[in-house]
């Protein structure tokens, strides 16, 4: 049997698999039920085996498992009733085990677990989000964390991901905003790379290697009115130059799967969309690897976009479109064998899929060496050095959006007593985001702990904490321990923003003391996340309240914002004294920004996503086309914090903006340099940004595109040139049928600290001589 021979390349021994398969073998490789339902745990941390899983696998196989290890209130594993990394890896070779020495010709498992800012299972380490993740501007340092999540997760015997995910945000009232990296397709693009070969590794059977799916395929992010899931209204140009971009970098990269999305594009589903899927992305960037639907997508095709009349003909439509496995199984382990019956499908088309899943798992080297070392598991998950790299994530990530009169970086010794108020002062899931799994509270440092600690033992008594509010409800009753407790102190840190958690049992808190109450009557706090869109963007509750009443008490006011999308509040960008952005900062997020509010770290993040000045101005992404408009009645289109924004403890100057060559041909290169200065007097780190726009062109364009980045560490005083080459891929637009071309004429080179503050230089790009 060449297909068990591990010298023989995988196209080999994929042909020779097949052709050994049953149809209900073929079938069962498409199909990804839901792995926690397939066992149950057992005292001391072993696993029984479900009959349905045993009946599934005896029968023709199973392709893949889905969350197999995920824990959070879906799956309804719990602390208590999950399994410790250790035990997870067990539980997991002995599913494998089964599937290899009871399944007729011993087909492994592809076990694919969510892993966006960490694995989602008890005991990993929880990263901050992908939207903090983009703050840092720092590629090398996402890559680094997806080796230790992939690392985490394989060693537990996850082999696939479902992520990055690569979609651009046009419209922040989206609840998924914050597993995103922003508005800007280029510095996505430069993110899916890293994630890529971060996840991916050298080689995909390499120690610590997972597959990376690119989702969602393609234009999610675009949804009209923010809604999740809603049609996507946007033309092919936008499409290609924009959403598609990411993934085509993705693609370069080496990716081996992809989800599509469960949007519309112009009427057509994604998940049975024939021309992106099989055209565009099989034919035209020829990425070989398989393609996986979001849960529940096929059925949306039948129920829910209704462009098939019953399960066979969805399961035949998505099949024929390009789908390879679907995700929960639930049309195409029901509906593939009918609609073969009924030739809506072939069983070359059988082929072809299950070819591709098989591949992958080759390429894995599943059916060389399909168990994991639980040893290891126990090692690596939830290491001291990834919870240092997530809080030094935190840390590049956190952005500071306002600092009157150097409000900021507080005096350990000097500043006086601290009220720590807010509902996200010492709420452990708030601070996480979604797609995160049950933790037990000491894993968890939150502002406060993350303060008091700074401060250390003698400092602990200058320390006063009230929670004041909840993120919603219209209750004041912690109100007067939170002015109390601001009345006393010098300063006060006042933590606002959303939440993305779900329900963990963990009960409500006592809004007088901060402590946790345990009812049946848990409030839920969460405003923000997957399926929870929203129609503003302002503070909900009686959060805003609660600053001005502390406000008014004449304390110097430094809020902070944890949260998973943008806040617009006015009020607080006038009144308050300082102002932090740290989204959902992880884990490790109150440490990291004590680091920042004593200065033992200068802030350096900055913004990838626009925060407009009112919810109706939206979209306000920076890239907008020249002809959209200079303002409103009430104000105009410009953002209150705009794209690339972020301030830091010293300034910085840029001057000298040149050109090695001021004019090229369409395949030249030119090099653009400038020298940034700190003008202050700490060391600080700086987010070199460089900007081009096409003066005139036969398409309209934006007026500037990112196209370009470098982080810049520089000591008081200390100058230094940063350099960006420009060429085609940098000038390049697609023209009236969707090529890439350079056309000849102006082009501004502009290079500064964010897309509002920039100095600019011309650039020529020469007609061709006939």
């Amino acid at each position: 049997m060449r297909y068990k021979d591990a010298a023989q390349p995988p196209a080999v021994r994929v042909k020779d698999l097949l052709s050994r398969m049953t149809t209900e073998e073929k079938i069962g490789q498409l199909t990804q039920p839901f792995g926690w339902k397939m066992y149950e745990k057992q005292q001391g941390g072993t696993i029984a085996l479900s009959a349905e899983f045993q009946e599934q696998v005896r029968k023709g196989g199973i392709g893949s498992l889905y969350g197999t290890l995920r824990a959070d209130p879906w799956t309804e594993v719990t602390l208590e009733n999950g399994l410790s990394p250790a035990e997870g890896a067990r539980a997991v070779n002995e599913i494998q085990r089964f599937a290899v020495e009871e399944s007729r010709l011993g087909i492994p498992i592809l076990f694919g677990e969510e892993c966006s800012h960490g694995h989602m299972a008890i005991g990993a380490t929880v990263f901050p989000v992908p939207l903090l993740i983009g703050s840092t501007w720092n590629v090398p340092l996402y890559e680094e964390m997806c080796r230790a999540v992939a690392h985490e997760t394989r060693s537990q015997g996850g082999a696939a991901t479902y992520s990055p995910v690569l979609d651009v945000v046009r419209d922040p009232r989206w609840g998924r905003t914050e597993e995103c990296f922003g508005e800007d397709p280029y510095l996505i693009g430069e993110l899916a790379m890293a994630s890529v070969q971060g996840l991916q590794g050298d080689r995909l059977d390499g120690e610590g290697s997972l597959i990376a799916t690119l989702k969602h395929f393609v234009a999610y992010g675009a949804s009209e009115g923010g809604r999740n899931a809603g049609p996507a209204h946007i033309g092919k140009r936008e499409l290609h130059e924009v959403d598609l971009y990411p993934f085509r970098k993705g693609v370069e990269a080496g990716a081996m799967s992809i989800m599509p999305a469960y949007n519309e594009i112009d009427g057509v589903p994604c998940t049975s969309n024939d021309e992106l899927l099989n055209g565009l992305l099989r034919e035209e960037w020829g990425f070989d690897g398989f393609i996986i639907t979001d849960c529940g997508a096929i059925n949306m095709l039948a129920w829910g976009h209704d462009v098939a009349k019953d399960g066979a003909e969805a399961s035949a439509m998505s099949l024929k479109a390009g789908i390879d496995m679907e995700m929960s199984g639930a049309m195409f382990g029901v509906h593939l064998q009918e609609a073969l019956l009924q030739g809506l499908i072939t069983e070359a088309d059988l082929d072809r899929a299950a070819g591709r899943v098989l591949a992958a798992k080759f390429k894995l080297g599943l059916f060389d060496r399909p168990y994991v070392d639980p040893a290891l598991a126990a090692r690596i998950i939830g290491s001291k050095e990834h919870r240092e790299l997530a809080r030094e994530i935190a840390r590049q990530g956190i952005v500071l959006l306002k600092n009157e009169a150097s409000t900021l970086p507080l005096s350990k010794a000097g500043t006086g007593k601290i009220a720590v108020i807010g509902p996200n002062a010492d709420n452990t899931y708030n601070q996480l985001g979604d797609y995160t799994s049950p933790q037990p509270r000491e894993n968890i440092v939150t502002l406060l702990g993350g303060i008091r600690e700074t401060l250390g033992e003698g400092g602990a008594d200058r320390v006063l904490y009230a929670p004041g509010c909840r993120i919603q409800g219209d209750s004041r009753e912690g109100f007067a321990s939170a002015l109390a407790a601001a009345e006393q102190a010098d300063v006060v840190v006042l933590a606002l923003g959303g939440s993305s958690a779900r329900d963990f049992g963990e009960g409500t808190i006592d809004l007088r003391t901060g402590a946790s109450v345990v009812s049946g009557l848990a409030q839920s706090e969460m405003e923000c996340g997957e399926g929870i869109d929203r129609t503003g963007l302002h503070l909900m509750g009686v959060q805003l309240e609660l600053a001005q009443a502390i406000h008014q008490l004449g304390k110097r006011l430094i809020v902070v914002y944890i949260n998973g999308r943008p806040i617009v509040e006015p009020w607080i960008d006038e009144h308050a004294d300082a102002i932090v952005e740290a989204w959902y900062p992880g884990q490790e997020g109150g440490a990291a920004l004590a680091d920042i509010l004593f200065g033992d770290v200068n802030p350096s993040g900055r913004l990838t996503i626009s925060v407009p000045k009112h919810v109706g101005q939206l979209p306000v992404y920076y890239y907008g086309k020249r002809s959209r408009g200079k303002r409103y009645l009430e104000m105009d289109v410009m953002p209150r914090y705009p794209f690339g924004y972020g301030l830091s403890y010293t300034t910085f100057e840029y001057s000298g903006l040149t050109l090695s060559s001021e004019q090229i041909s369409a395949d030249g290169e030119t090099v653009a340099t400038v020298s940034v200065t700190n003008t202050g007097t700490v060391a600080g780190t700086e987010v070199v940004q460089l900007y081009i726009g096409d003066k005139v062109s036969s398409i309209t364009r934006p007026a500037k595109e990112l196209k370009g980045f470098a982080r810049v560490e520089l000591e008081p005083g200390e100058a230094r040139e940063v350099s960006f080459t420009i060429g085609r891929e940098q000038l390049q637009m697609l023209d009236r049928q969707l090529k890439p071309v350079v056309e000849p004429g102006e082009f501004e080179i502009m290079v500064g600290q964010h897309v509002e503050d920039v100095i600019g230089a011309t650039l020529v790009v020469r007609a061709e001589e006939v």
